[in-house]
């Protein structure tokens, strides 16, 4: 079901966890924005469903990330003109990792079958406005290249894929120093943010974010030395070594994947 968070704005809420993220679903005067698609078709179905009832065609799908939490229900939208990042773009004219994917998220797999994802149409190279309300901003960090959507007429900002408010975020390819930096570009953008997971918060939870992402590049390496904080009672605590070890290994002038993920994914 679509809540509204501000005029114009509505969220489909997921469960907060990884694998069941959040999408968002903006009103303007053409049609729909939708920004990400969830994790699959199946899961995508429904948040259709819903814009269909909303009125207005859905014009343009925008996505933050290309990993497969934001792109999977992409080849729903057909219709759609799709917006984002070079990185994503170069990512999404390549066939997804079904594999991966099904272990990453097992209570999913079967939704994997067959999937495909819709390539990018309007590569965003630098902040502009796709539609009457939004602006659609690159900045890095769950990525070196991810987006989010500023709605400046009733401050909100869809982070997407740069934040989790009550989840662990998983950065195995991104940057927790670029991201910190991009949550504080992102903290002057509006004063309602709505995260990739989680629900909908403020620079409270922003703030917080950036605190664990901290913690993570003080720990050099070593995920016992990841302290405490609110994080404590986070979800998806299983990708704390993988953010620690990320964190440590662009410090040390490698950009491989941690080998923490690569266990995740049976490699």
């Amino acid at each position: 079901m679509l809540q509204r968070v501000a005029d114009g704005v509505l969220l489909w809420q997921g469960s907060g966890g990884h694998g069941a993220p959040n999408a968002v679903v903006l009103v303007d005067d053409d049609g729909l924005t939708v920004i990400d698609s969830l994790t699959s078709p199946t899961q995508a179905h429904p948040l259709a469903d819903a814009c269909a009832v909303a009125g207005p065609p859905v014009r343009r799908l925008v996505l933050t990330s290309s990993h497969i939490e934001y792109v999977g229900g992409s080849s729903v939208f057909t219709l759609a003109a799709v917006y984002g990042t070079g990185q994503i773009s170069a990512h999404l004219d390549q066939a997804p990792n079904i594999d991966g994917c099904r272990r990453l998220f097992p209570a999913s797999a079967a939704e994997f079958e067959g999937l495909t994802t819709r390539t990018v149409s309007h590569v965003v190279a630098e902040a502009a406005w796709i539609s009457g309300s939004a602006v659609a901003v690159p900045l890095g960090g769950e990525l070196a290249e991810n987006l989010a959507v500023q709605v400046p007429g009733v401050g909100v900002v869809v982070c997407g894929a740069l934040a989790s408010f009550g989840t662990t975020p998983l950065l195995f390819d991104g940057d927790p120093a670029q991201l910190i930096a991009s949550l504080d570009v992102l903290a002057g953008y509006g004063s309602v943010f709505v995260p990739g997971h989680g629900p909908v918060g403020g620079e409270t939870e922003l703030r917080t974010l950036q605190a664990y992402l901290s913690a993570c590049i003080d720990a050099r390496g070593e995920v016992s030395r990841l302290g405490a904080g609110p994080w404590d009672t986070w979800r998806d605590r299983a990708f704390d070594i993988v953010n620690v070890e990320r964190a440590a290994m662009l410090a040390a002038g490698d950009p491989t994947p941690p080998p923490s993920m690569l266990r995740l994914l049976g490699m």
